[in-house]
């Protein structure tokens, strides 16, 4: 071969790797979901973009993915891949305490990739949505600064918006539906966040596996329309007590978010996709993405229906001896969930010092509460705030497990931090030791937590039927809003039950006799709708005790489901859902404040034939909202039954087979 010759094959040889390089470098970094509807690419840049489409069409844009890291200022600038894997799972999730289902298909494809210098990205694409976490291979300890990411969707989405001004919150926000492009510059929203496209595709944007990190919120973003930016809780510094002594609260804060083991997975960033609003009801992405769970000794979890006693202020009557946070008055309501069949009592504020867990109201004698429920096959939860826990940590676990009680809520928490976080693992943890069931109010919204620690049954973090008591706020609009916002994240702590209903224009606000506003058979059908595997009766026995027909079901009404089969929706307008438990099943329906007349194909049922029975509005629930008749009917699955619901009307239904 002569010299020039040589220099030929050299020149050829060159080209071609620069072709199989130029080709290698524009490859791009996807993940398809099993049904190919939903795929999430990565482009590679000075910083990582992900790109969502779904039916084609692009609904989403991430821009500059990555984490300031102190130590390794240089990690996610110009990534240069190193090694890329993609992998299809077709896993089997059998929940400890069903949320949505007892057993969850959980297929998807996920594609790893990892830079120079040890930092990655995880993607994954299911066909009910995306998800992507940061991944860092680092030794020792590390310092989060940020996590800055922009989200980008179509300036002509429409946005339900959880507006939120502080860090220090209860999580309890009002969703309005607004176009993406009149939110201002730098208005804040809590998680999630759901965009509606003008193609009506449902886009809800949340987090999962939030472990040892702060939560996450969106802020609007104007360098580029239809953008929002992240922003996370710093680190918090120097504490404080509040003024009601029930919250430590943050006094200054760190210059970083996390300080955090160099080596592991971030929490993951989702946007549950769904091609019409009713299939956003079944969907539990959030719970697949949580962390398996950590506790080895599962079977004492049990969940159940609670009678509660501050919402209703302690008010019985019809007895002999004075209401109040006293001995006698847990008795009555211990004789009432017995009578009823539910699992739990709450003894809410009062029961102790609020500073102090050790001093026990000398109205209550606690060793006989807790023998007499034992003997009624009713168990006890404790509330208490977190800072009092936390001051007599260990020794007051250990003491509610001696006497018996059943769990704990644990309220106003108000931060998402990285301590605060923390600590809800720590609680749920060794509560999991005593045996002792969690329920955190005034908290964050759920991340799959349930599935890592099913002890931790539910949470608040949504504004509830408390609300009731000093605010107009809870309309029939918001209830069929939240379905599809907050509890996209998980189960919610609403607390439903109110028997004393009314409309728009008979409401009042009452502390001591409240109410709700909407009908008794939309306060019915919010035990099927909203999920809570732990869930309240609001109301006062005797309020109960007088509405045989709807003690009838919520006696019978269960708080987990082994299947969900949405069937119609809006979001603020209405929606159908039916659940299945065991052999029955059930219906929920909801209307805002306009009356609807809906049809419900009873196609989700097997083959058999079922006697139906049905709480529907009364004639006259638009004037007198506690209105509803009751009324049964031979069903298969080839029925379909006609339903009037009332403004801000309900329905609620049992399916039992023949």
């Amino acid at each position: 071969m002569t010299q020039f010759s040589r220099f030929l094959l050299t020149v050829l040889i060159s080209m071609l790797m620069c072709s199989v390089m130029a080709q290698k470098k524009v490859m791009p970094i996807t993940a398809v979901s099993p049904d190919g509807k939903t795929v999430i690419t990565m482009n590679l840049a000075e910083t990582a973009e992900i790109i969502v489409r779904y039916n084609n069409k692009e609904v989403a844009t991430v821009k500059d993915l990555g984490l300031n890291i102190l130590e390794y200022p240089l990690a996610y600038v110009n990534p240069v891949r190193r090694v890329v894997t993609t992998t299809p799972y077709k896993n089997t999730i059998i929940p400890v305490i069903p949320e949505k289902r007892s057993r969850i298909n959980d297929f998807y494809t996920e594609t790893e990739v990892w830079f120079k210098g040890g930092s990655g990205i995880k993607m994954r694409a299911y066909d009910d949505g995306v998800a992507w976490r940061m991944l860092t291979r680092l030794p020792d300890s590390i310092t989060i600064l940020n996590e800055p990411f922009r989200l980008l969707v179509n300036p002509a989405d429409s946005i339900y918006f959880g507006e939120e001004n502080n860090f220090i919150s209860h999580s309890e926000r009002l969703y309005p539906c607004k176009a993406v492009s009149a939110i201002s510059n730098g208005k804040m929203c809590v998680l999630p966040a759901v965009f509606r496209t003008p193609q009506n595709v449902i886009l809800a944007f949340s987090e999962a596996d939030l472990l040892d990190y702060p939560g996450l919120y969106l802020v609007r973003d104007s360098l580029q329309a239809g953008g929002f930016r992240s922003i996370l809780p710093k680190a918090s510094g120097r504490e404080t007590i509040s003024t009601d002594r029930r919250s430590y609260l943050v006094a200054d804060r760190k210059d970083y978010i996390a300080r955090t083991a160099g080596t592991r997975e971030y929490p993951w960033r989702v946007i549950g996709i769904a091609g019409k609003d009713a299939d956003l009801l079944s969907n539990d992405i959030i719970y697949r993405l949580g962390s398996p769970c950590k506790l080895k000794d599962t079977d004492w979890i049990k969940p159940g229906k609670v009678a509660w006693d501050w919402w209703n202020n302690w008010n019985i009557w019809d007895v002999p001896f004075k209401a109040g946070i006293n001995t006698e008055t847990y008795k009555y309501y211990i004789d009432f969930a017995s009578a009823h069949g539910l699992e739990y009592v709450i003894m809410d504020e009062g029961w102790s010092d609020n500073d102090d867990l050790d001093k026990i109201n000398p109205d209550l004698d606690m060793e006989a509460l807790f023998s007499y429920a034992s003997q009624k096959k009713v168990r006890l939860i404790l509330w208490v705030t977190g800072r009092a826990l936390e001051e007599k940590f260990e020794a007051s676990l250990a003491k509610f497990e001696k006497w018996g009680a059943a769990g704990i809520k644990v309220d106003f928490l108000i931060r998402d931090d990285q301590r605060m976080v923390n600590y809800y693992e720590k609680v749920a943890e060794a509560a999991a030791r005593h045996h002792l069931l969690v329920d955190y109010h005034g908290s964050y919204k759920p991340t799959g937590f349930s599935r890592t620690y099913p002890n931790a049954l539910t949470r608040e973090g949504v504004q509830g039927s408390e609300n009731n008591k000093w605010s107009k706020n809870i309309t029939p609009e918001h209830d069929c809003t939240i379905p599809f916002t907050r509890m996209f994240a998980g189960p919610m702590d609403y607390t439903p039950g109110a028997m004393i209903n009314s409309n728009s224009k008979t409401f009042s606000i009452s502390w001591t006799e409240p109410m709700s506003m909407g009908t008794r058979c939309h306060e019915l059908a919010k035990y099927v709708i909203f999920e809570s595997p732990l869930q309240m009766l609001c109301d006062a026995p005797g309020n109960y005790i007088k509405e045989k027909e709807c003690m009838d079901f919520l006696s019978a009404v269960p708080t987990s489901w082994d299947e969900t089969f949405p069937i119609d929706a809006r979001i603020g307008e209405y929606l159908v859902v039916a659940r299945q438990h065991g052999n029955e099943y059930y219906i929920g329906a909801m209307t805002n404040s306009n009356a609807r007349d809906i049809k419900i194909p009873l196609s989700f049922l097997p083959d058999g034939n079922y006697i139906l029975m049905g709480w529907e509005d009364g004639i006259n629930a638009d004037r007198k909202a506690r209105d509803f008749k009751v009324n049964s009917a031979d069903v298969s699955k080839s029925a379909v039954i006609s339903i009037h619901l009332a403004p801000g009307g309900g329905y609620a239904a049992r399916l039992v087979k023949k």
